[in-house]
């Protein structure tokens, strides 16, 4: 039997035997428990209470942002009336592949779990958009401007902790340079750029270093000058994640400064797709952002 999760648009036996990546299949199987579930008429109250968890447990599993328990998922099927043994070995196939370690687990001790989630997005991710009003985006710091911004987050740190964080934001970074990189369009408020954040000579590399992201072929950068930044305030800093399996939706992401918000609710994720789209009309084209910055790292070194 090769069992198709209802609303689904790839069987079980596809899934357990893909080579995407852990976090994207845990994703899916997640999206899968969750179709089989609502086709049981179960509530996630039930079924919490069938693996003596909590409504909460069970929408971490059904946003893949938790590694499976076989037990759990073993109970789950019988629950949701998957009875027959090949669907349900295809299932924990499924979920043992999906529990292998993430590349950033050796950096568990740093990561608090809601920043994990997002990891395992932007990893995941075909397409990565984002505004920023504050630093320049992660995925295009330099090494000192990764360790400064680091070190007004964690100013009580250790020196060793904060050298640990900074190689966890480089290493995000590798992403870039894999052979299928997703597409990242930034839009910067100008502010990014003006705030100084380590020094000049900080400052002219991180900004050398945006031209040389800027020319790669997956990636487009705009900045939002002051003179056109009316929406600027109104949405605050946001990343939006798009997924190439048609299963997953789209995430907004918003970074607070213990927690964040994730947004997967179609609605909302149009509305942050909306401003995106208003803010990359406004904002200077990307051959004018280059020479904007450009600019602006002659101003630094005056």
């Amino acid at each position: 039997m090769n069992t198709v999760v209802p609303g689904g648009e790839l069987p079980v036996r596809d899934l357990a035997s893909s080579s995407v990546d852990a976090v994207v299949l845990r994703m899916l199987l997640g999206t899968q428990l969750r179709r089989l579930r609502e086709a049981a008429g179960i509530t996630p109250e039930q079924a919490g209470a069938e693996i003596r968890g909590s409504r909460s447990k069970i929408s971490r599993m059904e946003t893949g942002r938790v590694r499976f328990k076989l037990r759990d998922v073993t109970d789950l099927l019988t629950l949701y009336g998957v009875t027959d043994e090949e669907p349900k070995s295809q299932f924990l196939e499924l979920a043992r592949r999906s529990a292998k370690p993430d590349w950033w687990a050796k950096y568990s001790g740093i990561l608090p779990d809601w920043f994990e989630t997002y990891l395992g997005l932007e990893s995941a991710a075909s397409t990565i958009r984002s505004f920023e009003i504050q630093f320049v985006p992660a995925l295009f710091q330099t090494e000192d401007y990764a360790r400064t911004i680091t070190r007004l987050g964690h100013q009580a740190a250790p020196q060793a902790e904060i050298e640990h964080r900074v190689a966890l934001r480089l290493k995000r970074q590798d992403l870039l340079d894999r052979a299928n990189p997703p597409r990242i369009w930034s839009v910067m408020d100008e502010s990014v750029l003006r705030r100084p954040v380590g020094g000049p000579a900080v400052l002219r590399a991180q900004f050398q270093r945006l031209i040389q992201v800027a020319a790669m072929p997956q990636v487009t950068i705009q900045v939002l000058p002051f003179a056109r930044a009316g929406q600027a305030g109104e949405s605050g800093s946001f990343t939006l994640l798009r997924f190439e399996e048609r299963d997953l939706p789209d995430v907004v992401y918003i970074e607070q400064l213990t927690s964040a918000i994730y947004l997967e609710q179609r609605p909302d994720a149009e509305r942050y797709m909306e401003v995106m789209d208003q803010l990359g009309g406004i904002a200077l084209t990307p051959a004018a952002t280059t020479r904007f910055i450009q600019q602006a790292a002659q101003e630094t070194g005056q």
